[in-house]
C-alpha cells in the first residue's frame, strides 16, 4: 500500500506540473492578446482624435469664411453643423429652388466645397457627401393615413435634396474638385422622421423643413457627420 501511495503521489505531481505549464501558457497568450488589443485600440483612438481635430479646424475655418463673405449662418464648431435661419430655399409645398435660395447656394457652395477639399486629412476619410432632405410633420390635404402622409413627405424631401444637389454643380466652385464631388455626393430623403424640437419638446416646423449636407466618414474613423442645415419651407 505504501508503494501504491507513493506512485499515486508521483502521478499527481506530474498532473500538477502539466496543468501549471498549461496555465502559464494560457496566461502568456492572454497577455499577448491584451497587449495587441491595447495597441490596436490606441492606434484607433489616435486616428479618431486626429480626425475630430481636423473636423473642428474645418468647422472653424468654414465659420470664419462664411462670416467674411457676409453669409448669415450659425456654425457648430464642434460638430460642423451649420444652421441657416429664415432662408426660403423653396416655396411652400414646392421642390423648385427660389431665387433667394439659388443666390444663397451660389455664395455658400464654393466656400463649403473648398473648405472640405482643401483639407486632405479630412476629405480622404470621407466616403460620401450626403445631401439630405427633411420636412415637417404637417399634413397634406386629401391624404388620410399616416403612411400616405409619410410617403408624400418622403417624396418632397427627396425632390428638394435632389434640387439642391443639382444646383450645387451649377455654382462656381473650384473645378479641380469636381471629380471628387461627383464620386462622393449622394441624395437622401428623410420625410418628417427627424424633426427639430423646441426646448419644451414640441416640433419646430420652420427648422424641421430643411436640407442637410453631411459627411459620411470611413468606419475606422468616426460616425459623427459634418453637416449643413438649411432652413426652408
Amino acid at each position: 500500500m505504501a508503494i501504491y501511495g507513493k506512485k499515486a503521489a508521483i502521478e499527481d505531481g506530474n498532473d500538477n506540473i502539466f496543468w501549471t505549464t498549461m496555465s502559464d501558457l494560457l496566461l502568456g497568450l492572454a497577455i499577448i492578446f491584451m497587449t495587441l488589443f491595447v495597441l490596436a485600440m490606441t492606434g484607433f483612438t489616435q486616428e479618431t482624435v486626429e480626425l475630430q481635430q481636423n473636423q473642428m479646424k474645418a468647422s472653424e475655418q468654414l465659420a470664419d469664411r462664411l462670416k467674411e463673405a457676409d453669409i448669415d449662418a450659425e456654425v457648430d464648431k464642434l460638430t460642423g453643423n451649420v444652421k441657416i435661419s429664415d432662408l426660403e430655399l423653396f416655396d411652400v409645398g414646392s421642390y423648385t429652388l427660389s431665387a433667394k435660395g439659388k443666390a444663397y447656394l451660389d455664395k455658400f457652395v464654393p466656400i463649403y466645397i473648398d473648405t472640405l477639399f482643401s483639407n486632405p486629412s479630412l476629405y480622404e476619410n470621407v466616403v460620401n457627401i450626403v445631401v439630405q432632405g427633411h420636412t415637417d410633420s404637417q399634413m397634406f390635404q386629401g391624404l388620410k393615413t399616416p403612411e400616405e402622409q409619410f410617403a408624400k413627405n418622403m417624396e418632397l424631401s427627396l425632390l428638394r435634396a435632389n434640387a439642391v444637389e443639382n444646383y450645387m454643380f451649377k455654382t462656381k466652385y473650384n473645378p479641380q474638385y469636381g471629380e471628387q464631388l461627383r464620386k462622393m455626393i449622394v441624395v437622401e430623403g428623410r420625410s418628417f422622421s427627424e424633426p427639430v424640437l423646441t426646448a419644451d419638446g414640441q416640433e419646430d416646423y420652420a427648422k424641421s423643413r430643411r436640407v442637410e449636407l453631411k459627411l459620411r466618414v470611413k468606419a475606422k474613423s468616426i460616425s459623427r457627420m459634418f453637416g449643413l442645415n438649411y432652413g426652408g419651407d
